[in-house]
């Protein structure tokens, strides 16, 4: 969120301010001007209005949020309320918190949600969803009444107290808005309901009055703006202020409770509460009072104050408190406040010697500015010779900078120091006034002759020492503070004391002024701030206006105060009016000369202009008469593209028709084209079915080849098995009693015999085994071609599948192909792995039985050795000649030996091949089976899907 400042003036925005999350429902300009408080449910911000710069920032709690934070009028404090009831009054300057008002009273405790204080900052009236108002004394700082309001009134919504003219700031009538939209004006001394505005049908949404107190601006809840005129709502707002002399009766003697605040809001009776002892002091205290006011009544004014007690009081302290400043220059000045007068003046606008302020003195804030140039044209418009007037900007601009925020106040400021401070000094206009400057060179021959004798050796007139201190009132060479006090003292008394502080400035700076020789030193001595001191200056002033000799002192030549006529301005004439009609008749000739100048200018250009248009005139003449044949002309060309547009729109209908007959054959060729394309294709897959019947019945005629080879091969076998077997029953049966004989020899035979069993064991499963590789080779060839042949119709499937994509039929039939090709593969890798891990088996088996066999043949080997030694010894021993027969050696060396349980393996392998063999050809079965399943499968679907092509030939189209 971020506030605007606007000039309501030339409506130009003047600045932005940033800082506030949450709206602001809260503006508060102090008194000066100078700061401003915005305020939102969050946080409240000050702001300096020069530089529109935040200055502080006040944070609170969440819990605790803020009703309203706004300064007190005519003071230097800022009052925040939050919503826990808790107010606080804080130092404008140095933030420090200066009071807490204490909590309200029980009987009639409030949530407080609007405030309003009275304009001389005394009294602080707070309301809520109640109708009890609470009146704090901010001095007091407790309730000291609480007002009921009547019984029909719920909530407060609005106050505001309305000003009157009479009252000197402490407003008595307060303005209630409650919530039936009705604004009750109360009396908070008598509790009298005076008069109210808005209905029930009428309420009042939001209701201003004016600084006078003389409108009340209310919004409707209708949205319509009423404006009331208080003056004809009730004649005891503006009535004149009761006699100053009262007699105070006695009253009967009756209990009273003085703890009793509370008061009703009545039309009739007033109530009030009982007079306690307290007042019965208050009443001793007002006759003392009033005895005093009858003695010095010259000297009171009109608000109470006095004269000769504000001058005591000045020369005690040495100024008046900051707090009640202004409110003292008012009373002291008089001012009548004539808002109508000053209205008038101001809508007359910018005076035009004025218009160009700016730029002879730049001011860096543009609100000032503005009110300076307002100011000044109020004054030109007042009287004509502040229009010439060159120092009038530097006499004005201090009070413009002091009453910024309050025009009217600043203006009747200034024209009563004009007035009265500055008596005479129109005599000689334009030229400075120089009675005014010989009265000031008199009084400082009298009292410092060295000091003028100086001024005139180095030729120092009073126009360098005292005319630049007069024109500037002093705003060059003093700070704020110091000005401030010195026109304390100045409007406190006589008018002769301005020209007096000019010769107590001169002399309190003579040791300075009397250092300097040159021109340009005095120059710049007076017009710079210089190191003096501002108390010891008016105390100088103070024993010059007492000791000045009477025939030189200024108070005998410049008359009294005079205020400010009420209502209308007085008439400004003290000044050479001959002089000034001049200038205006000097100024109005060169106004008419230059008029004529510009009349001259003027209907010279007219005259050129008409010359100018003669001409050209003229000139277009000619231009239209060249421009009709070109006009006609192009009218012609015109028709001829439309004509040559019409044709070719002809054309292009003809080629439209050409087209569409061209597009009408192109999509008949292309339907041609695409059913022989699926006749192609057709044909194509019944092809490719052909091919696969053929090979399918290729592989079964090689199946059967190869069982018919395997079955002969096994007869083969079969037969030279049986003629072993017989072989060997008669060597058997031939040697039996010589095996029976030769036990001992039996030994070493057994090593042979093993060893022939173990040939003879190892050859047929070597045969078995070569039998196996080959059979194994067959099938994988047979598988991979099966494989091969899978995958040619995975791939025609799929490529038909991208060429039809969108007929889901056909997918879904290609898609039960592709499962059933991936089960037979399944069952396919099953038998594999079943025949590889027989294999592994057997092969486990035939080693381990091997291992066996070393290791008894090692086990066997030492004893043999042994018995082998030991029996040719003892053959050597007892038959030296004897030696074992050759044909045996060679018989049992040539395995030709045969024994029982090499008859028992034989006949067992023999078992085992024919069971692999019964294995293999049933595997072979399964396999032709499925082929033959799934051919049959694909064969049906595509006659189906052929059916469906031959009856729907749109969709092939598509």
């Amino acid at each position: 969120m971020f506030l605007t400042c606007m000039e309501t003036v030339t409506k130009q925005l003047v600045s932005w301010m940033r800082g506030h999350e949450s709206s602001v429902f809260s503006i508060s300009v102090h008194a000066s001007g100078r700061y401003a408080i915005t305020t939102s449910s969050d946080t409240a911000q000050l702001w300096d209005l020069d530089t529109f710069q935040r200055k502080r920032k006040l944070n609170i709690l969440q819990s605790v949020g803020i009703q309203k934070v706004f300064f007190l009028p005519l003071t230097n404090t800022i009052l925040s309320c939050f919503k826990d009831n808790s107010i606080f009054a804080w130092e404008c300057d140095t933030l420090v918190c200066k009071y807490q008002l204490p909590a309200p009273p029980e009987s009639s405790s409030i949530l407080y949600k609007v405030f309003a204080v009275t304009r001389d900052g005394q009294i602080l009236a707070a309301g809520g969803k109640s109708n009890h108002l609470h009146l704090w004394c901010l001095e007091a700082k407790q309730v000291f009444r609480i007002i009921q309001m009547p019984t029909k009134v719920r909530a407060i919504r609005h106050l505001e107290f309305l000003p009157d003219s009479f009252d000197a700031g402490s407003n008595q009538v307060l303005g209630v808005l409650c919530q039936d939209g009705i604004m009750r004006f109360v009396n908070i001394q008598t509790c009298k309901l005076l008069f109210e505005i808005g209905s029930l049908d009428e309420g009042i949404s939001s209701s201003a009055i004016s600084p006078h107190g003389r409108y009340i601006a209310s919004i409707m809840e209708n949205g319509s703006l009423n404006i009331y005129s208080v003056q004809t709502l009730t004649k005891e707002i503006n009535k004149p202020p009761p006699p100053l002399v009262k007699v105070i009766e006695d009253l009967p003697k009756r209990k009273v409770n003085s703890g009793d605040l509370k008061m009703k809001v009545t039309s009739g009776r007033v109530q009030r509460p009982a007079k306690s002892r307290e007042n019965k002091i208050q009443a001793r205290i007002l006759k003392q009072d009033l005895t005093g006011n009858f003695e010095n009544k010259k000297n009171e004014f009109s608000d109470g104050l006095n004269k000769k007690r504000l001058q005591i009081l000045l020369k005690g302290y040495g100024e008046y408190p900051m707090k009640y400043r202004m409110f003292i220059w008012r009373s002291l000045l008089q001012l009548p406040e004539n808002h109508t007068a000053f209205s008038n003046l101001i809508d007359k606008g910018i005076h035009v010697a004025f218009l160009n302020l700016q730029k002879k003195y730049p001011i860096k804030s543009r609100k000032l500015l503005r009110v300076l140039q307002r100011t000044l044209s109020a004054l030109a418009h007042w009287s004509s010779i502040f229009s010439d007037t060159p120092y009038l900007p530097l006499l004005a601009f201090p009070f413009v900078k002091l009453f910024q925020n309050n025009q009217l106040i600043c203006f009747e400021v200034v024209a009563t120091l004009i007035i009265n401070w500055c008596q005479h000094w129109f005599e000689y206009f334009p030229n400075p006034p120089i009675n005014i400057l010989s009265m000031i060179e008199n009084v400082l021959a009298f009292h410092d002759k060295e000091l003028l004798q100086h001024f005139i050796t180095h030729d120092i007139t009073s126009q360098l020492y005292a005319w630049p201190l007069l024109e500037t009132v002093f705003s060059e060479v003093l700070t704020r503070e110091e000005w401030l006090k010195l026109f304390d003292n100045v409007f406190s008394n006589h008018p002769s004391f301005l020209l007096m502080t000019v010769v107590a400035y001169n002399i309190c700076s003579r040791a300075p002024l009397l250092n300097c020789n040159l021109k340009d030193d005095f120059e710049y001595f007076f017009h710079h701030r210089n190191n003096l001191d501002i108390s010891a200056v008016i105390r100088e002033v103070y024993r010059l206006m007492d000791t000045t000799p009477t025939d030189i002192h200024p108070d005998s030549m410049l008359d009294v105060f005079v205020a400010l006529t009420k209502g209308q301005y007085p008439v400004f004439n003290q000044y050479p009016k001959f002089i000034v009609d001049r200038q205006t008749q000097e100024r109005e000739r060169i106004r008419i000369r230059d008029d004529e100048l510009d009349y001259l200018r003027e209907r010279q250009a007219v005259e050129d202009m008409q010359a100018e248009l003669d001409q050209q005139r003229v000139e277009d003449e000619a231009w239209y008469q060249k421009q009709e044949p070109l006009r006609k002309a192009e009218e012609t060309r015109r028709e001829t593209p439309l004509q040559e547009e019409e044709m070719m729109i002809q054309q292009r209908q003809k080629l439209a028709a050409v087209k569409r007959e061209l597009k009408v054959k192109e999509v008949h060729l292309q339907d041609a084209a695409r059913r022989r394309l699926l006749q192609l294709q057709q044909e194509q897959r019944e092809m490719e079915l052909r091919r696969l019947d053929d090979e399918i019945e290729r592989k079964v005629r090689m199946r059967d080849r190869d069982i018919v080879a395997t079955a002969k091969d096994l007869d083969v076998r079969r037969l030279e098995l049986g003629s072993q077997k017989s072989l060997h029953e008669k060597n058997l049966t031939r040697n039996q009693e010589a095996i029976a004989k030769e036990m001992r020899e039996d030994a070493d035979a057994n090593k042979r015999k093993v060893d022939l069993e173990d040939h003879m064991f190892h050859r047929p499963i070597g045969t078995d085994q070569t039998q196996n590789q080959n059979t194994q080779k067959l099938i994988e060839e047979n598988l991979a071609k099966a494989e091969q042949a899978c995958l040619n119709t995975d791939w025609r499937i799929q490529a038909l599948h991208k060429q039809r994509c969108n007929d889901l039929h056909r997918n879904e039939c290609y898609q039960e192909v592709a499962k059933l090709l991936r089960k037979n593969r399944k069952k396919e890798m099953e038998v594999l792995n079943a025949v590889m891990e027989g294999e592994a088996k057997k092969w486990e088996e035939a080693e381990e039985q091997d291992f066996h066999l070393k290791s008894e043949k090692k086990a066997a080997a030492p004893s043999d050795a042994s018995r082998r030694w030991f029996l040719e010894n003892e053959i050597h021993a007892q038959h030296p000649c004897h030696r074992v027969p050759r044909c045996q050696d060679e018989w049992v060396a040539s395995g030709r030996l045969p024994r029982t349980s090499q008859l028992k393996d034989i006949s067992e392998m023999e078992s085992l091949t024919q069971i692999s063999l019964n294995q293999r050809k049933t595997h072979w079965d399964t396999m032709e089976w499925d082929l033959t399943e799934r051919v049959r499968n694909l064969r049906q679907r595509l006659a189906t899907q052929a059916r469906n092509r031959c009856q729907t030939p749109h969709l092939l189209a598509t």
